[in-house]
Protein backbone atom coordinates (compact mmCIF):
# COMPACT_ATOMS: atom_id res chain seq x y z
CA UNK A 1 0.00 0.00 0.00
CA UNK A 2 1.42 3.30 -1.15
CA UNK A 3 1.48 6.46 0.72
CA UNK A 4 1.17 10.12 -1.42
CA UNK A 5 2.56 12.56 0.38
CA UNK A 6 1.54 15.58 -2.11
CA UNK A 7 -1.30 15.91 -4.30
CA UNK A 8 -4.06 18.42 -5.16
CA UNK A 9 -7.75 16.86 -4.96
CA UNK A 10 -9.17 19.97 -3.95
CA UNK A 11 -7.99 21.45 -7.52
CA UNK A 12 -10.94 22.06 -10.59
CA UNK A 13 -9.37 19.11 -13.25
CA UNK A 14 -11.06 16.76 -10.49
CA UNK A 15 -14.61 18.46 -10.52
CA UNK A 16 -16.33 15.77 -12.54
CA UNK A 17 -14.98 13.07 -11.14
CA UNK A 18 -13.23 13.45 -7.61
CA UNK A 19 -15.90 11.34 -5.82
CA UNK A 20 -15.68 8.41 -7.78
CA UNK A 21 -11.45 8.52 -7.63
CA UNK A 22 -11.11 8.87 -4.08
CA UNK A 23 -13.29 6.41 -3.46
CA UNK A 24 -11.63 3.55 -5.32
CA UNK A 25 -7.34 4.74 -4.10
CA UNK A 26 -7.67 2.06 -1.42
CA UNK A 27 -8.69 -0.96 -3.63
CA UNK A 28 -5.97 0.23 -6.23
CA UNK A 29 -2.86 0.12 -3.38
CA UNK A 30 -3.63 3.86 -2.31
CA UNK A 31 -3.42 3.80 1.68
CA UNK A 32 -3.16 7.44 2.23
CA UNK A 33 -2.74 11.22 0.91
CA UNK A 34 -1.80 14.20 1.46
CA UNK A 35 -4.14 16.51 0.33
CA UNK A 36 -1.90 19.86 -0.04
CA UNK A 37 -3.22 23.77 -0.21
CA UNK A 38 -2.10 26.16 -2.49
CA UNK A 39 -4.26 29.19 -2.83
CA UNK A 40 -5.89 30.57 -0.11
CA UNK A 41 -9.45 30.59 -1.41
CA UNK A 42 -8.86 26.80 -1.53
CA UNK A 43 -7.91 26.14 2.42
CA UNK A 44 -11.30 25.47 2.97
CA UNK A 45 -11.76 22.46 0.39
CA UNK A 46 -8.84 20.87 2.44
CA UNK A 47 -10.51 20.42 5.04
CA UNK A 48 -13.43 19.50 3.43
CA UNK A 49 -11.59 16.20 1.75
CA UNK A 50 -10.15 15.46 4.95
CA UNK A 51 -13.13 15.40 6.85
CA UNK A 52 -14.98 13.36 4.56
CA UNK A 53 -12.25 10.69 3.72
CA UNK A 54 -10.79 8.65 6.26
CA UNK A 55 -7.39 8.14 4.52
CA UNK A 56 -7.28 11.78 3.50
CA UNK A 57 -5.09 14.47 5.74
CA UNK A 58 -4.24 17.55 4.77
CA UNK A 59 -1.14 20.29 4.74
CA UNK A 60 -2.57 23.69 5.31
CA UNK A 61 -0.37 26.47 4.08
CA UNK A 62 -0.37 28.71 0.83
CA UNK A 63 1.60 28.79 -2.03
CA UNK A 64 4.12 31.68 -3.24
CA UNK A 65 2.12 32.37 -6.39
CA UNK A 66 -0.84 33.41 -4.13
CA UNK A 67 0.98 35.22 -1.63
CA UNK A 68 -0.70 38.46 -2.60
CA UNK A 69 -3.91 37.02 -1.02
CA UNK A 70 -2.19 36.43 2.43
CA UNK A 71 -2.54 38.62 5.55
CA UNK A 72 -2.86 38.13 9.17
CA UNK A 73 -5.92 37.26 9.26
CA UNK A 74 -5.64 34.32 6.74
CA UNK A 75 -2.54 33.86 9.32
CA UNK A 76 -4.68 33.23 12.01
CA UNK A 77 -6.84 30.83 10.33
CA UNK A 78 -3.91 28.47 9.06
CA UNK A 79 -3.23 28.41 12.84
CA UNK A 80 -6.09 27.42 13.88
CA UNK A 81 -6.55 24.54 11.17
CA UNK A 82 -2.61 23.49 12.20
CA UNK A 83 -4.75 22.17 15.18
CA UNK A 84 -7.14 19.98 13.52
CA UNK A 85 -6.93 16.33 14.04
CA UNK A 86 -6.60 15.61 10.80
CA UNK A 87 -4.20 18.32 9.52
CA UNK A 88 -0.04 16.97 9.23
CA UNK A 89 1.90 19.84 8.33
CA UNK A 90 2.20 23.75 6.98
CA UNK A 91 2.20 24.00 3.60
CA UNK A 92 2.40 24.07 0.87
CA UNK A 93 5.12 27.46 1.48
CA UNK A 94 8.17 28.40 -0.75
CA UNK A 95 9.45 30.58 -2.72
CA UNK A 96 8.98 30.46 -7.19
CA UNK A 97 10.81 32.54 -9.01
CA UNK A 98 10.07 30.55 -12.33
CA UNK A 99 6.71 31.82 -12.70
CA UNK A 100 7.65 35.25 -10.75
CA UNK A 101 3.75 36.11 -9.65
CA UNK A 102 4.65 37.62 -6.70
CA UNK A 103 7.20 40.14 -5.68
CA UNK A 104 10.38 38.71 -4.24
CA UNK A 105 10.35 40.28 -0.92
CA UNK A 106 6.92 39.54 -0.38
CA UNK A 107 7.64 35.86 -1.19
CA UNK A 108 10.28 35.71 1.42
CA UNK A 109 8.28 37.37 3.98
CA UNK A 110 5.36 34.75 3.78
CA UNK A 111 7.94 31.91 3.53
CA UNK A 112 9.32 33.02 7.18
CA UNK A 113 5.64 33.79 8.82
CA UNK A 114 4.70 30.21 7.37
CA UNK A 115 7.78 28.57 8.75
CA UNK A 116 7.60 30.76 12.31
CA UNK A 117 4.00 28.79 12.39
CA UNK A 118 4.92 25.50 11.64
CA UNK A 119 7.82 26.06 14.25
CA UNK A 120 4.99 27.28 16.99
CA UNK A 121 2.69 24.68 16.20
CA UNK A 122 5.37 22.14 16.42
CA UNK A 123 4.64 20.78 12.58
CA UNK A 124 6.55 19.65 9.86
CA UNK A 125 6.53 21.92 6.63
CA UNK A 126 6.30 21.20 2.68
CA UNK A 127 8.32 23.47 0.96
CA UNK A 128 7.70 24.65 -2.86
CA UNK A 129 11.11 25.85 -4.07
CA UNK A 130 11.38 26.40 -8.06
CA UNK A 131 14.50 28.45 -9.65
CA UNK A 132 15.17 29.89 -5.88
CA UNK A 133 17.45 27.46 -4.85
CA UNK A 134 19.95 29.75 -2.62
CA UNK A 135 17.19 32.24 -1.24
CA UNK A 136 15.36 28.60 -0.30
CA UNK A 137 17.96 27.29 1.54
CA UNK A 138 19.13 30.81 2.99
CA UNK A 139 15.31 31.04 4.37
CA UNK A 140 15.34 27.92 5.78
CA UNK A 141 18.58 28.20 7.38
CA UNK A 142 18.02 31.60 9.06
CA UNK A 143 14.92 30.47 10.73
CA UNK A 144 17.06 26.74 11.75
CA UNK A 145 15.09 24.98 9.90
CA UNK A 146 17.19 21.69 10.85
CA UNK A 147 15.75 22.32 14.55
CA UNK A 148 12.00 22.30 13.50
CA UNK A 149 9.79 18.95 12.91
CA UNK A 150 10.94 18.35 9.58
CA UNK A 151 9.94 18.71 6.67
CA UNK A 152 10.25 17.94 2.84
CA UNK A 153 11.35 19.71 -0.36
CA UNK A 154 8.27 18.99 -2.55
CA UNK A 155 8.64 18.14 -6.36
CA UNK A 156 12.91 18.67 -5.68
CA UNK A 157 14.23 19.66 -9.04
CA UNK A 158 17.86 21.05 -8.29
CA UNK A 159 21.21 18.83 -8.99
CA UNK A 160 22.98 16.47 -5.93
CA UNK A 161 24.95 19.30 -4.42
CA UNK A 162 21.29 21.43 -3.21
CA UNK A 163 20.31 17.60 -2.56
CA UNK A 164 23.01 17.27 -0.23
CA UNK A 165 22.21 20.31 1.65
CA UNK A 166 18.89 19.87 2.30
CA UNK A 167 19.49 16.48 3.49
CA UNK A 168 22.50 17.65 5.96
CA UNK A 169 19.19 19.96 7.22
CA UNK A 170 17.51 16.63 7.80
CA UNK A 171 14.96 17.08 5.53
CA UNK A 172 13.02 14.61 3.03
CA UNK A 173 13.24 15.19 -0.61
CA UNK A 174 9.61 14.48 -2.70
CA UNK A 175 9.90 12.91 -6.09
CA UNK A 176 7.29 12.54 -8.42
CA UNK A 177 6.44 11.84 -11.72
CA UNK A 178 9.15 13.96 -13.42
CA UNK A 179 11.74 11.39 -12.47
CA UNK A 180 10.55 8.95 -15.47
CA UNK A 181 11.13 11.75 -17.63
CA UNK A 182 13.74 11.24 -20.25
CA UNK A 183 15.32 14.47 -20.09
CA UNK A 184 15.35 14.43 -15.90
CA UNK A 185 19.36 13.42 -15.77
CA UNK A 186 19.80 15.86 -12.85
CA UNK A 187 16.55 14.40 -10.80
CA UNK A 188 17.71 10.57 -11.71
CA UNK A 189 21.14 11.49 -9.91
CA UNK A 190 19.75 12.86 -6.74
CA UNK A 191 17.37 10.06 -6.41
CA UNK A 192 20.33 7.72 -6.81
CA UNK A 193 22.71 9.70 -4.57
CA UNK A 194 19.80 9.92 -1.54
CA UNK A 195 19.46 7.36 0.58
CA UNK A 196 15.69 6.19 -0.25
CA UNK A 197 14.98 6.57 3.48
CA UNK A 198 15.30 10.20 3.36
CA UNK A 199 12.64 10.37 -0.31
CA UNK A 200 9.40 10.65 -0.31
CA UNK A 201 6.88 9.18 -3.04
CA UNK A 202 4.19 12.24 -4.33
CA UNK A 203 2.40 12.93 -8.07
CA UNK A 204 1.56 16.96 -7.59
CA UNK A 205 -1.85 15.50 -9.13
CA UNK A 206 -3.44 16.98 -11.38
CA UNK A 207 -0.14 17.95 -12.48
CA UNK A 208 3.24 16.63 -13.42
CA UNK A 209 2.17 12.77 -15.16
CA UNK A 210 4.65 10.27 -14.97
CA UNK A 211 5.77 9.06 -18.18
CA UNK A 212 3.47 7.06 -20.24
CA UNK A 213 1.30 9.03 -18.39
CA UNK A 214 2.80 12.19 -19.53
CA UNK A 215 0.59 15.44 -20.32
CA UNK A 216 -2.63 13.63 -19.30
CA UNK A 217 -4.29 14.71 -15.82
CA UNK A 218 -2.30 13.12 -12.80
CA UNK A 219 -3.50 10.98 -9.85
CA UNK A 220 -2.13 9.35 -7.19
CA UNK A 221 -3.08 5.83 -9.02
CA UNK A 222 0.09 7.58 -11.23
CA UNK A 223 2.51 6.71 -7.82
CA UNK A 224 3.65 2.73 -8.85
CA UNK A 225 5.42 4.29 -12.17
CA UNK A 226 6.88 6.71 -9.87
CA UNK A 227 8.09 3.57 -7.41
CA UNK A 228 9.26 1.51 -9.97
CA UNK A 229 11.83 4.24 -11.90
CA UNK A 230 13.08 4.99 -8.12
CA UNK A 231 13.75 1.18 -7.89
CA UNK A 232 15.55 1.35 -11.31
CA UNK A 233 18.02 3.74 -10.48
CA UNK A 234 19.03 2.37 -7.00
CA UNK A 235 18.76 -1.13 -8.26
CA UNK A 236 16.56 -2.38 -5.24
CA UNK A 237 12.89 -3.96 -5.54
CA UNK A 238 9.66 -2.40 -5.60
CA UNK A 239 7.84 -3.45 -2.38
CA UNK A 240 11.22 -1.46 -0.98
CA UNK A 241 11.01 1.77 -2.12
CA UNK A 242 6.77 1.34 -1.54
CA UNK A 243 7.57 0.11 1.65
CA UNK A 244 10.83 2.27 3.25
CA UNK A 245 8.67 5.37 1.53
CA UNK A 246 5.67 4.32 3.40
CA UNK A 247 7.64 4.61 6.84
CA UNK A 248 9.03 8.07 5.86
CA UNK A 249 5.93 9.62 4.93
CA UNK A 250 4.42 8.15 8.26
CA UNK A 251 7.60 9.37 10.39
CA UNK A 252 7.82 12.91 9.19
CA UNK A 253 3.98 13.47 9.35
CA UNK A 254 3.43 11.63 12.38
CA UNK A 255 0.21 9.52 10.82
CA UNK A 256 0.85 7.14 14.40
CA UNK A 257 0.10 9.40 16.33
CA UNK A 258 -2.90 10.00 15.36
Amino acid sequence: MIFESHAHYDDDAFDQDREELLGGMQENGIETIVNVCAAVQDIDHTVVLMEKYPFVYGAVGVHPDDVGAMNKDVLKKLQKLCRHPKTVAVGEIGLDYYWDKENHLVQKHWFREQLELAKHEKMPFIVHSREAAKDTYDVLKEMKADRMEGGVIHCFSYAVEEARKYLDMGLYLGVGGVVTFSNARKLKEVVAYAPLDRILLETDSPYLAPVPKRGKRNSSLNIPYIAQEIAMIKAIDYDEVVEVTKENARKLFRIDEM
